[in-house]
């Protein structure tokens, strides 16, 4: 590790609860995607994100899943989608994207810390 991060640094990023809402395949972006849109309740709403997770998620799966997703990122234009928020992930033992949930249902916009 090179450089440790401060209290401060972890602060910055709004980590938030959300449900996916939508999903739909996206053939367009250059690596296999799916397009999400999670719903993080309050005055967030409703956000879009492309996500490389299509070894172990289908779209229609997906459906009701609460994520955990940093919201607070700029917008990011993927294939000609706006990408508003970073959903999470971690690699499995082949590198392919697991997502990040919470243990037990939680409000939509519940923040990380």
């Amino acid at each position: 590790m090179d450089t440790a991060a401060t209290i401060e640094d972890f602060d910055r990023l709004d980590i938030r609860a959300g449900t996916i809402v939508d999903a739909q395949p996206f053939p367009e972006a250059r690596k296999p995607s799916i397009r999400l849109w999670v719903d993080f309740g309050g005055t967030i709403g409703v956000k879009r994100s492309a996500a490389q997770i299509t070894v172990h998620y289908a779209p229609d799966r997906l459906i009701g899943r609460q994520v955990m997703a940093v919201v607070n990122f700029p917008p990011r234009r993927i294939a000609g989608f706006e990408s508003e928020v970073l959903v999470l992930g971690v690699p499995d033992e082949s590198g392919a994207v697991v997502l990040v949930k919470p243990d037990l249902q939680v409000p939509n916009g519940g923040r990380m810390f």
